[in-house]
């Protein structure tokens, strides 16, 4: 069961032309220097899947394991940086940011090396349920 979902945001410089372009798309992605988390490309990931499915292949300039590194890259223009829709705060930031809600997303699953929890009684997805009713078992 998913326990948090998240999005990643594109992050460009204000003048980059990605941050006044139409409807963000992963060719347009393709076509620049990305920036992004370490693990976004070092296993399965969606954002692996969804280049992969566009038969498009990304070109992963600089990876990273914390998004102010990312941002840090992106501010000196090395790249285009894909974070965590959470790490991008407006009122501190000199860049721009695009969603990518319509490209994917990424689910947190705790529990075993397959990711998924398969350790619960019927009553705890129940109640889980009745916590957070948007999560499902996928």
């Amino acid at each position: 069961m998913p326990c948090y979902r998240w999005q990643r945001t594109v992050i460009v410089p204000q003048a980059h032309p990605l941050a006044t372009s139409g409807r963000l798309t992963l060719r347009a992605l393709a076509n620049h220097p990305l920036v992004t988390y370490t693990f976004s490309f070092t296993g399965p990931s969606s954002l692996h899947e969804a280049f992969a499915k566009s038969a498009l292949v990304p070109n992963v300039a600089i990876t990273a394991r914390d998004a102010d590194v990312i941002k840090t890259y992106v501010r000196l223009g090395l790249g285009v940086g894909i974070v965590a829709s959470m790490a991008v705060d407006a009122t501190r930031m000199l860049i721009s940011w695009r969603s990518t809600r319509h490209i994917s997303s990424t689910r947190i699953r705790r529990g075993s090396d397959s990711g998924a929890v398969r350790c619960c009684a019927e009553y705890m997805y129940e109640f889980a349920q009745l916590l957070a009713p948007h999560l499902d078992r996928g």
